[in-house]
């Protein structure tokens, strides 16, 4: 049997506040200096929903809730660094104080109608299956 590459988990969090979305600037390669969603890597013994909030407030300072699910987003080239499924979610907030933390070198809300040009990953198909997801009910 031929030994097999690993495959990476990662989670996404859409948190929104109106018309305005939460994005981080990324710190590190991949995409580094580009716009992204807040998330990371499920770490061995926690489950997706557990990766979510943790991820979600160590890089934003916000503690926040599963609102839902958008999706799964696997094509092998979807992460420069590797073959890398990743859920994501719509998350509400629950309470902390904004503030860029862990891999992002900022935090910032920007407008659903003026998203940066510069997106890291498939992260701009991730916000607008979530506004499909969210407008259809």
């Amino acid at each position: 049997m031929k030994d097999r590459e690993r495959i990476a988990v990662a989670v996404d969090g859409v948190i929104l506040d109106g018309e305005r979305i939460l994005l981080i600037r990324r710190r590190n390669d991949p995409f580094q200096g580009d716009w992204a969603l807040p998330g990371g890597f499920v770490e061995y013994g926690e489950t997706t929903e557990q990766a979510a909030v943790r991820e979600m407030e160590e890089e934003t300072g916000l503690v926040c809730r599963i609102e839902g699910l958008v999706g799964v987003y696997s094509a092998p080239d979807r992460d420069p660094r590797g073959h890398t499924i990743s859920i994501a979610y719509v998350m509400g907030v629950r309470e902390g104080q904004m503030k860029a933390g862990d891999d992002a070198a900022g935090a910032t809300w920007h407008r659903l109608a003026e998203l940066p040009e510069r997106m890291a990953f498939d992260h701009r198909t991730i916000i607008e299956d979530a506004l499909r997801m969210i407008r259809s009910g």
